[in-house]
C-alpha cells in the first residue's frame, strides 16, 4: 500500500498552517508551526509569490494532506464528486468526511487521522456490528461506528476519546465516550466544515 512518508510537521510547515496530523502535539507549544512558521528547506524563509495555478495547487495539496490521501485516490474521489448531483466542491468534502478513518477520528477513536486509519486497518472498528478494515469505506447517515470489544482496553483509544470529548465534537456525529460507540448522523453541511478550506480552488484546478 502506497503511503506518504513525509514528516508530518514538515507537511504542516509547507502549507503554512496547522493540519492537525500529529494528534495531541498539535495542541501544544511543541507544534512546529508555533516555532517555525515557514516552509521547510534551505530557502523556506524566502517569500515567494504564487501564481494562480500555484495557489490552486497548494490548496489541493493541503486538502490531500489533511485527509492523508495520495494523488490517484484523491482524483478518484474528485471524479465521483464531479459526477454526483449538487455542488462538486461540497460533495467532495462530504465524501472525504464520510470516510471511515475520518469518521473514527471525528468520534475520537484515534488522536489523528493517521492513528484512526491504523485502528481501522487493525480490525478494531465495527460498522453496524460488522468489522470493516477499509479506511476509505463510505459511512452512510445512521451508521453506528464503534470500537471492537477486543480493542476497547487500548489506552491510546481511551486517551484519544477523552481528549476529543474535552475539545468538543462535530455536530454531525453523536458519541458515547464510555461505550466507545457513535452514530454518523448525517453528512456535514458546508457551513459546518472549516472555512480555512477553499475547495473551489481544487475544482478550478481539475477543471482545466
Amino acid at each position: 500500500m502506497a503511503r506518504n512518508l513525509d514528516a508530518k510537521c514538515r507537511q504542516c510547515r509547507r502549507e503554512g498552517e496547522k493540519l492537525f496530523l500529529k494528534g495531541e502535539k498539535c495542541f501544544t507549544d511543541k507544534c512546529a508551526i508555533e516555532r517555525r512558521n515557514y516552509p521547510p528547506g534551505q530557502h523556506g524563509q524566502k517569500q515567494a509569490r504564487l501564481s494562480g495555478y500555484g495557489v490552486q495547487l497548494r490548496e489541493k495539496q493541503k486538502i490531500r494532506r489533511i485527509y492523508g490521501m495520495l494523488e490517484r485516490q484523491f482524483r478518484l474521489f474528485y471524479a465521483k464528486a464531479s459526477a454526483s448531483k449538487g455542488v462538486t466542491g461540497e460533495a467532495l468534502l462530504q465524501m472525504l468526511e464520510s470516510r471511515l478513518d475520518t469518521v473514527a477520528f471525528r468520534m475520537g477513536f484515534g488522536a489523528s487521522r493517521t492513528e484512526a486509519r491504523q485502528i481501522v486497518r487493525h480490525n478494531s472498528i465495527l460498522v453496524n456490528g460488522k468489522r470493516v478494515n477499509i479506511p476509505s469505506f463510505q459511512c452512510k447517515p445512521g451508521d453506528v461506528v464503534e470500537v471492537a470489544e477486543s480493542s476497547k482496553a487500548q489506552l491510546r483509544i481511551k486517551a484519544a476519546a477523552e481528549a476529543a470529548e474535552s475539545r468538543g465534537r462535530a455536530e454531525w456525529i453523536e458519541v458515547d465516550t464510555k461505550a466507545l460507540k457513535g452514530t454518523f448522523k448525517a453528512r456535514p453541511q458546508r457551513s459546518e466544515l472549516p472555512s480555512s478550506i477553499n475547495e473551489s480552488l481544487v475544482v478550478e484546478l481539475y477543471s482545466k
